[in-house]
């Protein structure tokens, strides 16, 4: 019931009863119990109609906080999420690479002021989910991250050693399909079933979604699209090598403009011209060439694309996409809609949070058959 009031924003009890086949009996002791429970608040009567009037019930923002950690290769973002999805509060820092050391100072320090901003206690807080890149040691060769630093994660189970620094149950996804999540349990797309979510960061990643449900595949790595093959593009064979921040930062290296100079804090990231230009054509075309890629495995319906970059960035790559996808060889495949993601740089962590509404709130698939031992 929780997952249908969340899709469709408001629900009355006989709305309710129609699209689950319940009786009303039933649907009313259901609805009571989230009500006890201070899960769903009552809307105004709808009066006008023949009958005692309905009373819509909206899920209650306030029903419970969830915070939302995101370990960048370049920047942590801490958030704290209400029940609605709603960002309460926010505090991020910039680092040349992430290591477990760093990773519990930001969360030590940032802890208590993102709190306070939230105006909440940690008691208060219902859990805290963790979103990282799935083997973060690894990819060396493209980042300049330090390797015995960087190699202590290889035995660091960040949900069980930063138990002790935040608010418990803790629940770990990979970043970039946390970021998806984000966009499916709260974004403007969440009514997109069947879809590809791409997200660029410093590298690029994102997620899959299919019958209304995030999927994550047998190791948790769905939709880590960065070693999908890029045919004809100079610089190199992968997306990665094109449809990343990385990628610009190089191209602004190129140029005379070294990272320290240039990495952008502003929603303007006008000062980036030419270069910006360039990188999003490159991008685009990098980025139709993945779809098309994917769209002959599974026949998906739309494509979302968001990033760590400003809402105008975004636009513009999400219009090069297409304008590129439509100069392809597609026959064989559906050509899906290009739409823009909704959160931005927020999205990995405002996913974090999502895991535990949408593993205790939501309807998800059985995946007690993909068990392993």
């Amino acid at each position: 019931m929780l997952h249908l009031i969340r899709r469709h924003g408001v629900l009355t009890k006989a709305e309710a009863t129609r699209k689950t086949g319940l009786s009303a009996n039933a649907v009313s002791m259901i609805f009571r119990g989230l009500e006890q429970d201070n899960l769903l608040v009552r809307d105004a009567p709808l009066r006008g109609r023949i009958g005692q009037p309905s009373v819509p019930l909206r899920l209650n923002p306030d029903a419970r906080h969830y915070i939302g950690l995101k370990i960048g290769r370049r920047s942590f973002d801490i958030v704290v999420v209400d029940f609605c999805g709603a960002v309460r509060a926010r505090r991020s820092g910039v680092i040349d690479y992430p290591t477990p050391a760093n990773t519990r100072s930001f969360v030590k320090a940032e802890l208590p002021r993102l709190l306070r901003s939230a105006g909440l206690k940690r008691a208060q807080v219902a859990g805290t989910g963790i979103a990282m890149p799935t083997a973060i040691w690894e990819w060396l060769d493209d980042f300049k991250g330090a390797t015995p630093e960087m190699e202590a994660w290889r035995n660091f189970e960040a949900g069980q050693q930063l138990d002790d620094v935040l608010p418990g149950p803790i629940l770990v996804e990979n970043d970039a399909t946390a970021a998806c999540r984000a966009e499916w349990t709260f974004g403007k797309q969440s009514d997109r079933p069947d879809s590809i979510y791409f997200f660029v960061g410093t590298f690029i990643g994102g997620g899959i979604v299919l019958n209304g449900n995030v999927f994550k595949g047998c190791f948790g790595n769905s939709g880590g699209f960065g070693p999908l093959r890029i045919p004809d593009e100079p610089g190199g064979t992968r997306l990665i090598d094109h449809a990343s921040l990385m990628t610009l930062e190089r191209m602004l290296a190129a140029n005379g403009r070294p990272a320290e100079e240039w990495m952008p804090s502003s929603s303007d990231w006008g000062a980036l011209e030419p270069v910006l230009t360039d990188w999003i054509a490159r991008a685009g075309r990098s980025l139709a060439h993945a779809i098309v890629s994917t769209g002959a495995v599974i026949d998906f319906e739309h494509v979302i694309i968001d990033g760590a970059f400003p809402d105008a960035v975004r636009t513009r790559l999400r219009d090069m996409v297409e304008s590129h996808l439509h100069r392809l060889d597609t026959q064989g495949i559906s050509v899906p809609e290009i739409l823009p993601g909704s959160f931005g740089g927020a999205a990995r962590a405002i996913g974090a949070a999502a895991l535990h509404i949408t593993s205790r709130y939501m309807v998800e698939p059985d995946t007690s058959l993909r068990a392993r031992d």
